[in-house]
């Protein structure tokens, strides 16, 4: 597998398996039981997923030795203190069944990030986790984490695919060393991009289908990625994308798809910040 040095100095695979929205715990851990028996080594969860448990009895059973997997999980908002981030890490470790997480996330960039951001750091410090990151920040949010506190995140988790292809926020993190770590990659199927025709002609020359070309894409933009499915034969198309390349001209194909909008919501608008996030903020107050 493929991997990225983080800027703590961590190796992490280019490539994983995200568990988002995968609700029924049976069909959870057959489906990451499925992605570590094809190879996957990165597996992605979140404590707002509520599939911790079943990714950690898939990791027990897998008989994988726990060295050779990277973990990720990600803190909610509703923990956003230094005190209930300390909770909250304990739990997503008991929750796996772990006695580390190899990479620990702040879900959003609201509340008190700062306090929980601290927590964090102690944790990484005392071994708990190897590495710790944001998803969801933007490059001001970003910045202004870095200057705030001690220890520089490693990942940015944020969403990235041919229609929203987010070109100053990825450029910005990597110039700060950051990795980025993309989310949603095939924007959950809409304005047909499994059919996309510019995207269909690249995949044809190449044998692939259309999410492989995207995967690919993303890869030689330097940009972890973390599909999803409970299919086991997509989770093993979309693993098979290290044996070809996108030359400069279908990389500029690719560039030229994106609609410069999200595909799901503005973190930044006032209305769904309050809509998505404001009952879980309001706990902290």
């Amino acid at each position: 597998m493929q991997t990225v040095k983080l800027n703590n100095g961590i190796e992490m695979p280019q490539l994983g398996f995200g568990v988002f929205q995968v609700t029924d715990l049976e069909q959870c851990k057959q489906a990451v039981l499925d992605a570590i028996n094809t190879g996957y080594r990165l597996i992605d969860t979140a404590a707002a997923y509520q599939n911790e448990t079943a990714v950690g009895e898939a990791i027990k059973e897998s008989g994988v030795d726990r060295k050779d997997l990277f973990i990720t999980s990600k803190l909610w908002v509703s923990d956003f203190t230094y005190d209930r981030a300390k909770k909250g890490i304990e739990t997503s470790l008991k929750n796996l069944g772990v006695d580390y997480i190899d990479m620990y996330l702040l879900h959003q960039p609201y509340g008190d990030t700062i306090g929980a951001w601290k927590a964090l750091e102690e944790a990484y410090k005392a071994g708990k986790i190897r590495a710790i990151g944001v998803s969801n920040f933007y490059a001001d949010q970003l910045k202004n984490l870095e200057l705030t506190t001690e220890i520089k995140p490693v990942v940015n988790q944020i969403e990235v695919n041919p229609w929203y292809q987010q070109n100053s926020e990825v450029d910005f993190a990597q110039r700060e060393d950051i990795t980025v770590e993309a989310w949603a990659p095939f924007a959950e199927g809409k304005h047909d991009i499994f059919t996309n025709e510019a995207i269909a002609q690249i995949a044809q020359k190449y044998g692939k289908s259309n999410g492989q070309v995207i995967l690919r894409w993303l890869l030689q933009r330097g940009i972890v990625v973390i599909p999803k499915s409970v299919h086991v034969n997509r989770i093993k198309k979309n693993i098979d994308v290290f044996d070809f390349e996108l030359t400069a001209d279908e990389m500029k194909t690719m560039a030229n798809l994106d609609k410069g909008e999200s595909q799901f919501f503005d973190h930044r608008d006032p209305v769904t910040i309050e809509q998505i996030f404001g009952s879980s903020l309001a706990k902290l107050k």
